[in-house]
């Protein structure tokens, strides 16, 4: 008996999807992925840098997009023509993506300023400005703008993969086995390919300028899309018109947004913003006053947001950092610094002598901006850059050394190098990036640097808006092996502000210190009755450091303890 078997039924004119038009629509969804996670890096980096709470803002925004992109897979459902759905969908994403920075950036700079140009308009006095009620609302809500752009833009991508999966079924008479995988493989590709490119070349480049290129690949994937499928496209004259619009606007955004970003967000500042620079780490802003009575202006430098020094009074918190650990030390012959890349720290240093200083910083830009300058940066301020920091970055005695430091300094440690005095002048644990630099496991790594009868200094916030985290500073030194005591002083433009020095043996710093009569040094605003007394707290000041924890390696312990005590006593954007 002869065997029987059925065949799927054929036509002979089936349509069949052709390598490329598959080809095609894989590497539109392969662009499009990379153009999706750039945004998400591109808003929570602004929100970070801006408003602060960097990393906060990267896990919600990241979050938000996300469930937003599933809302926007549900929602292409609803869309009738996939061809037409998916080149509409691609001209607003390109118009969201390059507007969403600036138009956030006019918004917060217009809040701010509110305030001023009501009390301008109706002669009220400068200490009496309308703060609060709708005004305290619209600037409060004004912070929450790029969450809202990153939900919309999570919507618009969650679309992408439906359609264009639509788009593909659409063009074959066959079921496509794999259809959802195939594009899914793209996405991820393309994702992991957006993500290098944000690392190696957006990062180091204006944000604004990032989001305009950014746009102008979606803008060209829909372009390609239409040419190529013309006749699937309804209204499709109407939609090159708004590519062509489009166009226009990303070259005008390209050319003019960065400038008209930095100037929005320079009305975030008090003082007038005379420079910005944005580096593959931060975004650097540096501000003038000027005074007026032959008295010299005032230049501040903020990190993302955040208050750095001011020149009127940062010789307070630079004598208060160094000079005690100088002291402290037996000898002062080398000198490591950690951070402390404007070289204000150094100069004072070099007050004492050294025969050589090694500083670590991560930022080479910044370096740089405090060493040479920079082509774009006025005049005045590079000069008055270097005259603040004794042209001590440019010193033949300094050895300088770009790298980040919880590594960098194994190397020291594989080299045997031994030094009199470290100081740690980093920024507060803000980040997680920088909570690792206050563990117990790097401060384990310079205990093998200092030298038996040396000292060491660490930067350790302020002791009356962030009690926990200072004290969490002195316990994670003292858990790591160190004698530690602890002192503070008012620097007036960042309020009541500690530091805790170490020691490895013999008579702890305070000690050393107690019996200080005259300076080692010319020194003419620092005293010994100012060095001594600074390690005078309240009575009661300690009284609950049992219940405050060290910071070890991976706790974020410290970094907790910062986050919660700076949300609740000042905005976190320290402008």
């Amino acid at each position: 008996m002869q065997s029987q078997h059925t065949a799927a039924p054929t036509s002979v004119g089936a349509k069949r999807l052709s390598w490329f038009d598959d080809v095609l629509l894989l590497g539109i969804m392969a662009v499009l992925a990379g153009c999706g996670l750039i945004y998400e890096y591109l808003l929570s980096h602004y929100a970070g840098r801006v408003l602060g709470a960097l990393e906060a803002a990267i896990y919600t925004m990241i979050g938000l997009m996300i469930v937003s992109m599933g809302f926007g897979a549900f929602a292409a459902r609803k869309i009738r023509c996939a061809f037409t759905g998916f080149a509409i969908l691609e001209l607003s994403v390109a118009l969201v993506g390059s507007l969403a920075i600036l138009i956030t950036a006019a918004v917060i700079g217009f809040g701010q300023q509110l305030p001023m140009i009501i009390a301008s308009t109706i002669g009220l006095p400068p200490d009496q400005l309308p703060e609060g009620g709708f005004i305290g609302t619209l600037q409060r809500l004004s912070e929450y703008l790029p969450y809202v752009w990153g939900v919309l833009l999570g919507l618009m991508i969650g679309m992408e993969i439906p359609l264009i999966a639509r788009v593909r079924q659409s063009l074959c008479d066959e079921h496509l086995m794999h259809n959802a995988g195939t594009i899914y493989g793209a996405d991820y590709i393309g994702a992991g390919i957006g993500a290098a490119i944000w690392v190696s070349l957006m990062l180091a480049i204006d944000i604004q300028l990032a989001a305009a290129l950014t746009a102008s690949f979606n803008l060209l994937a829909g372009l390609i899309f239409i040419w190529r499928f013309w006749h699937k496209i309804r209204r499709v004259k109407l939609l090159l018109v708004g590519h062509l619009i489009a166009s226009v606007v990303l070259l005008i955004l390209a050319s003019h947004g960065p400038q008209w970003e930095q100037q929005f967000n320079n009305l975030l500042y008090k003082d007038k913003v005379i420079f910005a620079k944005s580096t593959r780490f931060q975004q650097l802003t540096f501000t003038e006053r000027l005074r007026g009575n032959a008295l010299p202006p005032v230049y501040s430098m903020y990190i993302n947001g955040r208050l750095q020094f001011s020149s009127q009074d940062e010789h307070i918190y630079h004598s208060f950092l160094v000079h005690p650990t100088m002291e402290a030390s037996a000898r002062h012959n080398k000198v490591l610094i950690i951070g402390g890349g404007d070289g204000l720290g150094l100069r004072q240093v070099f007050k004492w002598q050294p025969q050589q200083v090694t500083l670590m910083d991560l930022d080479a830009d910044l370096l740089k901006l405090f060493q040479s300058g920079d082509p774009q940066m006025p005049t005045r301020l590079a000069d008055a850059l270097k005259a603040l920091n004794g042209n001590a970055l440019n010193d033949k005695r300094l050895h300088l050394v770009v790298d980040d430091a919880f590594n960098g300094v194994d190397k020291l440690i594989k080299r045997g190098d031994k030094y009199d005095a470290i100081i740690v002048d980093l920024p507060d644990p803000s980040h997680p990036d920088l909570n690792k630099l206050y563990s117990d496991m790097f401060y384990r790594k310079l205990k093998e640097l200092l030298s038996s009868d040396g000292a060491l200094t660490v930067q350790s916030t302020s002791p009356y808006h962030a009690p926990k985290a200072f004290i969490s500073v002195g316990k994670t030194l003292a858990a790591a092996g160190f004698d530690v005591s602890q002192y503070h002083h008012n620097v007036p433009s960042f309020g009541e502000w500690g530091w805790s020095i170490a020691t490895l043996s013999g008579k702890n710093a305070k000690q050393r210190l107690q019996g200080l009569t005259k300076l080692s040094i010319e020194e003419n605003w620092l005293t010994p009755g100012m060095i001594r007394g600074s390690f005078e707290f309240p009575g009661n000041y300690y009284d609950h450091a049992d219940q405050i924890q060290q910071n070890a390696i991976g706790s974020m312990q410290l970094y907790r303890y910062h986050q919660q005590a700076w949300s609740e006593n000042q905005n976190l954007s320290l402008f």
